[in-house]
This record gives structure tokens, sequence and C-alpha cells, in this order.
């Protein structure tokens, strides 16, 4: 049987029985727990339409539980113990990770990369969006900034390592420097400004995200706004400023945590132009160095990951109901 088939199989079965169990629940609820006939059927009905509501959200709940909420203890559970999982070390891990000089290292590049990174790649999203929409070419302007976002982030870092190369006939910034009667150096090197030319590979790939989503939100604003505001007198960048970004803020937030929650987790950028040397290290690069080696470690690491990633989840959900709101 092939791959194919047997998936189809595999979903058709899925489907067929959530639909059974909704239809089963459905009817042991109405006829078996909570009949709508005895002394109080008022009561009954209101019962189990309190009840019918949890046992439709039971298997989505199930099954965020086994695939969420069970390997996220499991993985906190492994992290209290040695490498081979032998010994209990209880919170041993997380101390030799703090007194580690290297995880300190990842810890603080990895804040230089959500510092930079969302930032930077939302306000040229922000620009591209608005000045690709006043020039007759924009949508082909768009394609173009569009276009990184179909790389992968290992071919973006090879296609950069390029850019990067030490050979003045290569790479771009060593043609320059020769240009200029200057030294050729390799950027990737350089202690500290290597780590911004690590984060350049990943802006141009997430400003194209980010222009197409606050585009959309642009042309969303009610013209009567921008109207009034040009007949008070407002120059383009009061109007811009003063009156478009503020409307669109919460689309803004949404963009911008979106690719800080992207930052958190990126991996194959470092991996794949420095592999975490130089002092380029951040936490998923750290966490790969014992991933094979050292698996109380490993985890370890990938669970301050998930703490540090939840307060943004966290705060994006409250910003998504109050805009829902």
């Amino acid at each position: 049987m092939s791959p194919i088939l047997q998936g189809l199989i595999t979903i058709a079965l899925g489907v067929g029985g959530c639909v059974a169990y909704f239809y089963a629940a459905n009817i042991v609820l109405d006829k078996v727990i909570f009949p709508p006939s005895g002394k109080d059927p008022g009561r009954n009905i209101n019962r189990a339409n309190m009840v019918r509501p949890w046992l439709f959200l039971f298997p989505a709940i199930f099954a965020l539980g086994l695939y969420l909420a069970y390997p996220v203890v499991g993985s906190f559970w492994r992290s209290l113990f040695n490498r081979d999982g032998g010994t209990f070390v209880g919170l041993g891990n997380y101390e030799r990770l703090a007194m580690d000089p290297n995880f300190r290292q990842a810890v603080f590049n990895n804040f230089l990369w959500v510092l930079v990174v969302p930032a930077l790649a939302t306000f040229l999203g922000l620009l591209a969006a608005q000045l690709t929409d006043r020039i007759k070419w924009g949508n082909i302007a768009k394609s173009l900034i569009f276009m990184p976002m179909a790389i992968s982030f290992v071919g973006a870092s090879l296609i950069w390592k390029f850019v990067y190369a030490v050979n003045p006939d290569i790479g771009m910034i060593n043609a320059i420097r020769v240009a200029f009667h200057m030294q050729p150096l390799d950027p990737l090197q350089v202690p500290f400004w290597n780590n911004f030319f690590l984060m350049v590979i990943l802006i141009w790939i997430q400003t194209g995200f980010a222009m197409v989503i606050l585009s959309a939100a642009l042309r969303g604003i009610p013209e009567e706004t921008i109207e009034a505001a040009v007949l008070d007198g407002a120059n383009p960048f009061q109007l811009f400023f003063k009156i478009k970004v503020p409307q669109i803020m919460p689309t803004i937030v949404v963009v911008w945590t979106t690719i800080t929650i992207l930052v958190l987790k990126v991996f194959d950028i470092v991996y794949a132009t420095t592999g975490g040397n130089f002092g380029t290290q951040i936490l998923p690069s750290y966490m790969m160095q014992y991933m094979f080696r050292d698996d109380g470690r490993a985890t370890a690491v990938a669970f301050v990951i998930m703490i540090i990633v939840l307060p943004v989840m966290i705060w994006n959900i409250i910003q998504a109901r109050r805009e829902t709101r």
C-alpha cells in the first residue's frame, strides 16, 4: 500500500471516528445522563447544554494534551537526569548551564536577535508597504521583496555566504573594501558584529512577510480619515505616522510578535554560516552541541527556550483578543 493511500485512510478513519464520537456523545448526553424528562426537565436541558461544549472539545483537548502538554512535561522531567538518563540530578543541568560562559553568550546573542530582527524587519516591511503602494510598478517591487520568503533558511544562508566571501571577486563587501584600497576581511569572523551580519539574512527574508501583511492593513484604512487629515493640512509624514500607523498598530504588533517567535527558534542560519563559532552561538545551536551526547543538558536548553518563547506567545494571544473585542 502506498504512503499516500495510507495517509488518506488514516485521515478518513480519524474524521469518521470524530463524527461517531460526536454522535454517540450527543445521544448519551441527551438520552442517558440528562434526559429532557422527569421531575425537572428544564434543569436537565440546561445541564446538558453546559456539558455539551466540553464533550465536543474533548478530542481537541486530548490531542493537545497528548502532542503538546505531555512532551513538555516529559522534556522537563528528562532535563532532571544526567546525560544517559540513569541518574537523577535535579536542577544540576540548569546550574551547569548558568555557570557555562558559552550558554550566557548564547542567551546574550539571542536577546540581540530579538531586539534587532523583529524591529528592523517590521519597520522595513512597513516602509516597503507604504512606498510600493505609491508607485506604478509597485506590484513588481512587492514580488521582488517577497521573493526571499520562497527561499529556505539554508539556501538564503548560502547566498549570503557568497556576499560575505573573503575573495573580493565573489564577496560584495570585500569588493567594496578593495575598491577603496582596504584589506579584505571575513565579516563572519569579526567579533560581535558578525551577529548583525547574520541577522541581515533573516531580516532580508522576513521583510517580505511583514510587507504583505502590513500592505493589506494599510489598504484597509478608511479613506475618510485620510481625506480629513489632508484637508486639515497634514503633510505626508504626519499622514503616515499620526494617521495611518496608529490605525494599523494591532497588525504591526502581530507581525512583530510573529517574527519574534520565529527569531527565538531560528537555527538554520547560524548553523549553515558559522556553525555557532566566532561568538555567534545562539540557544538552538548551543542545544545542538549536546543533542546526541548529553540528553539531559540538551532538554534543559530546550526547556529554557520554551520559557523564553512562552511570554511572547501569551502576550500575542492577549493582543489578538483585545483586537477581536
